[in-house]
């Protein structure tokens, strides 16, 4: 093989790694109160060890609003709950979530709500997420929102590399979620790794996945 063919089949296959886990942002910091343990959310300005402990007795949190919910409860101002959600945040769905629970990613106003919601269905994930709102803000700051947003994956064809990439799934899991397929509802999803985990831990994880009809 020449060298010009080596550089376009390993550029061809950085291209394959890359699109294989594009359905979650990559995070830089940004903790998950479904995740962080009770030290990890006292690290957040804000979150004392009291307010740590009523969290992760709150779980799951599965929207951005019922999630600020919680934090309302703990009696933050909403410029507290604005930094509070700069460290930790639940994860929107690009393709469902209100304009509520855009509004709560930080940084994002009435303008780039709109184009979150302008190219739904979010069809190729985080690839295609960084090219179309990298036509409004630079490479930084995409980098910065996409650790706020997901793409749901299909449940019986999405790759492990995909599947790896939500948050706290392991390759335990993932054998896991392949091994049932193909799932004809989420109920068998449900029923099927409920063996595995409590009706918490499914229902957040449920939040990842679609079957296509």
């Amino acid at each position: 093989m020449d060298r010009r063919s080596f550089l376009a089949t390993l550029l061809a296959g950085l291209l394959l790694t890359t699109a294989a886990v594009a359905q979650v942002g990559t995070n830089n910091g940004v903790l998950n109160p479904n995740l962080a343990s009770g030290e990890e959310l006292a690290t957040v300005p804000h979150i004392n060890p009291d307010g740590a402990a009523a969290i992760v007795e709150g779980r799951p949190y599965l929207t951005a609003t019922a999630f600020d919910a919680k934090l309302r409860e703990l009696s933050l101002t909403d410029e507290q709950r604005a930094e509070v959600r700069t460290r930790l945040f639940v994860p929107i769905n690009l393709n469902t979530a209100t304009d509520e629970e855009m509004m709560l990613v930080p940084g994002v106003g009435n303008q780039m709500a709109h184009e979150f919601e302008e190219y739904r269905p979010w069809e190729g994930g985080m690839l295609r997420f960084r090219r179309e709102i990298g036509k409004y803000v630079d490479d930084e700051e995409v980098a910065r929102l996409e650790q706020y947003v997901f793409v749901p994956m299909d449940l019986n064809t999405a790759s492990s590399e995909d599947m790896l990439t939500i948050p706290g799934v392991g390759d335990r899991m993932v054998h896991e979620f392949e091994e049932y397929r193909p799932y004809v509802d989420m109920a068998q999803f449900r029923r099927e790794i409920g063996k595995y985990v409590d009706d918490n831990e499914v229902a957040r994880l449920e939040r990842y996945f679609v079957i296509p009809r």
